[in-house]
């Protein structure tokens, strides 16, 4: 069991696979000149599966994958496979845009992978394009579609950005009143690599809630487990629900049990924090196992108590994007 200094159990991994997407979010990285790693920087298919293993073996019995984008990572199958293969690994989940999910869809009903959370900052064709900078709108509504209709866990993360998406909030409401997904509206966090000045936030999580309220003002809140970063509801007669993630109030830290390790080999302990160690070269050497196991332990025995605290421990917090970050 991995346990850090503050005595919170660490059971979750979010592992990124590449740092490359095919969209172009603004809030994500910038639009141009965005720099990614090396291809040889980036972790082998057989150290991925070695971390993982790794990692279950210490206690971590769930893992999402994230990236950039997972799918645009042409070896992302075979290393699904192994996971689903992996004793005490209890839940895989996957973070994508949904752009290149569909031909794999089959596979991951076979590997038993059921939950995918579908990035999807807007449900308008013309604003997504604005959003993303690509044409992609109806690859991805599709393969969400079909998503649900193989009865997939499917959830939508729209993060909600000023001036951009607002209007889209209503229509992402009326989806998970006809289909049975979860919506949850996310926080706009800084990490885009660029210099924007990200002080103060106009549409925090009370504010979107608000925003809600005024059409939907019947809805019941749902309990979940302490350490879920969503506040989720229900509206009497809809199918799905939808929640908020106070991804920048960061409401929830004190109950995170997250690591997360980017598709460089870095541990990051907190996602406001700078990293504070890297496996690839350890992995790269073939070290033992045991070294992997303490280097782990060794971090998380340091860990910040709270997102502002990582903050303050590292001025570059705001400059690094999401997508080197592994979201």
């Amino acid at each position: 069991m991995l346990i850090d200094n503050h005595g919170r159990t660490i059971n979750y991994l979010r592992l990124a696979v590449t740092d490359r997407c095919n969209l172009r979010c603004a809030y994500c990285m910038p639009e141009h000149g965005a720099l990614f790693a090396k291809r040889d920087a980036l972790l082998s298919l057989e150290e991925l599966k070695r971390v993982s293993s790794i990692m279950v073996d210490m206690g971590i019995s769930k893992i999402r994958i994230t990236g950039g984008e997972p799918f645009v990572r042409k070896d992302i199958m075979p290393l699904l496979a192994h996971l689903s293969e992996l004793k005490g690994l209890e839940e895989i989940s996957i973070t994508t845009n949904a752009t290149g999910i569909g031909p794999h869809i089959e596979d991951l009903k076979r590997y038993g992978i059921r939950n995918i959370n579908v990035s999807l900052d807007a449900i308008r064709p013309e604003t997504f394009k604005k959003i993303t900078k690509r044409d992609t709108f109806q690859y991805v509504y599709d393969n969400l579609v079909h998503l649900i209709t193989e009865g997939f866990n499917a959830r939508i993360n729209f993060v909600v950005l000023e001036d951009q998406n607002i209007e889209d909030i209503y229509a992402l409401m009326e989806l998970q009143e006809r289909f049975p997904i979860g919506v949850r509206f996310l926080e706009e966090m800084p990490f885009n690599g660029t210099d924007r000045n990200f002080n103060t936030l106009q549409w925090d999580y009370k504010r979107i809630l608000e925003h809600i309220q005024k059409r939907y003002p019947d809805f019941t809140k749902i309990e979940g487990p302490a350490t879920s970063t969503s506040i989720n509801y229900q509206i009497p007669g809809h199918k799905g629900t939808f929640g908020l993630i106070p991804s920048f109030s960061r409401t929830f830290c004190g109950s995170c049990n997250r690591i997360r390790i980017t598709a460089t080999g870095d541990v990051i302990t907190c996602l406001y924090g700078k990293p504070k160690a890297n496996l690839k070269q350890l992995l790269a050497d073939n070290k033992s196992d045991n070294a992997v196991r303490n280097l782990i332990k060794d971090v998380l025995g340091k860990r910040a108590k709270t997102g502002f605290e990582a903050q303050q421990q590292d001025e570059l917090a705001f400059k690094r994007s999401m997508t080197a970050i592994g979201g």
